[in-house]
């Protein structure tokens, strides 16, 4: 039984979760924090890397420390029920509710918008989207070793290509950092944070977790600890990429404001600052490599949607569900970029402490003995308070006042949760319920 792989094999996987992982939010997230942050660049980029890279990397363990199957198998350790609502849901999150359209407008805001005037955005948009997503329910009704292929080629271009850009920028900068607006001025290390989820990569890598995990296997390597101890070098090797792209993309995003002003995203940025150091064969060769990476991305992303759908409603076939998840991507793609960033974090704000409290019960299951009392438990009091976060977050962001039913259950959290107005109300009671309990169940079971 074969306890490790050869250090190339972890390059090698690491690469490929890398290139699971990187998509449009990778570039535009820490584009827009950079530009925001100004002054306050570093303590907003350590709050970025921890939603991020520690997150992601976290949830891969999680995978490989569980020893399930799948998301649905751990979460079932809650209750079945709530197993299958939390996995559909972030599987409609990662997929045709926000980042599968996100790709599709992110590709056209970084290689079409710059081509094309104005007045003929709205219909850019639409004939875009139609063929991006066209091509995407192709690939996915029909999948082939192409976009493997043009994965593998995609990723070193990426990285190669912005990397130039970086280290271009880091040589001739185009001006120095501004004040930092809004909420990165008082708290800019939490406002980080809540931006890293913006990403989706904390909730992807519940899915991914399983894909790398099984990889290993196929290698040799069967053993838990085994398994455990490759995903942790393979995760390492990925994050450490992420990382440097996205400290990279947010410096980039800093050094320009002063010459190209505030964007509400972060493609125009990219394509500004291409454009200027690059020229137009620059921006031109951005935005083909953009846009297929995007492609690949969406193309993987219906298909686990697809995937996962048809094993939970057999009688529904795979393709049905392919052509569904492309028509509703494509909708939801040309209300454009901006709103789908502003519906999709208050459920972001929702999911992600479930999501992240998950990893956390996976860890600690061995001396809690995978008591179903301590998962609902905890689950259960930070549901409460992610609950309302998502609500109050979806008020902020539509510009509307509270529910009045919300207002006194707010005051009292804003009162007496530590962390709560940085979004991280939940973190100290799901921890002291994850005591208590957890001391109740060993107790119980002696």
């Amino acid at each position: 039984m074969k306890e490790r792989l050869p250090f190339s094999a972890y390059f090698v996987i690491g690469f490929m979760l890398f290139a699971l992982f990187f998509g449009a939010g990778n570039l535009i997230f820490p584009a827009t924090l950079g530009q925001n942050a100004g002054t306050n660049f570093w303590p907003a980029v350590g709050g970025l890397l921890i939603t991020g890279i520690g997150l992601p990397f976290l949830g891969i363990l999680a995978m490989g420390f569980s020893g399930s199957e799948n998301l649905q198998v751990l979460a079932s350790r809650v209750h079945p029920i709530y197993a299958v609502i939390f996995t559909v849901l972030l599987y409609f999150t990662i997929g045709p509710f926000f980042a599968a359209p996100r790709t599709g407008a992110v590709a056209y805001e970084i290689g079409i918008a710059p081509f094309v005037g104005a007045e003929s955005a709205q219909i850019g948009m639409f004939l875009f989207t139609l063929l991006f997503f066209g091509v995407t329910l192709g690939f996915s009704l029909y999948p082939t070793k192409i976009v493997d292929i043009v994965g593998k080629i995609l990723s070193p271009a990426i990285i190669l290509l912005l990397l130039v850009l970086l280290i271009t920028v880091v040589v001739n900068p185009l001006g120095p950092l501004q004040a930092p607006q809004g909420e990165y001025a008082n708290s800019p290390f939490p406002q980080g944070f809540i931006e890293g989820y913006n990403t989706m990569d904390a909730l992807s890598s519940l899915v991914f977790g399983i894909i790398v995990i099984n990889v290993i296997r196929n290698m040799g390597v069967t053993s838990k600890k085994g398994i455990l101890a490759a995903a942790a070098k393979t995760g390492f090797v990925s994050i450490i990429f992420l990382g440097v792209i996205y400290i990279g993309i947010a410096y980039v995003g800093a050094v320009v404001t002063e010459k190209f002003g505030y964007f509400e995203t972060g493609g125009p940025l990219l394509s500004q600052a291409t454009s200027y150091y690059f020229g137009t064969l620059g921006a031109i060769l951005l935005a083909v490599i953009i846009i297929l990476a995007c492609l690949t991305t969406s193309i993987g992303l219906i298909t686990a949607c697809g995937e996962y759908l048809h094993t939970l409603i057999p009688r529904i076939s795979y393709k049905v569900f392919a052509v569904f998840f492309s028509l509703l991507s494509f909708i939801i793609a040309n209300f454009g970029l901006e709103n789908i960033i502003k519906y999709s974090v208050p459920v972001l704000m929702f999911l992600y402490p479930l999501a992240i409290v998950l990893m956390i019960l996976t860890f600690v299951s061995p001396l809690i003995r995978d008591s179903r009392f301590v998962y609902q438990s905890t689950i259960a009091i930070t549901f409460l308070i992610s609950s309302i976060d998502g609500l109050k977050t979806y008020c902020k962001q539509l510009e509307r006042p509270y529910y009045e039913w919300m207002s006194p259950i707010v005051s009292f959290y804003e009162q007496y949760l530590p962390f709560y107005k940085a979004g991280l109300g939940w973190l100290v009671p799901a921890m002291i319920m994850i005591l208590l309990t957890g001391v109740v169940s060993r107790l119980k079971m002696r």
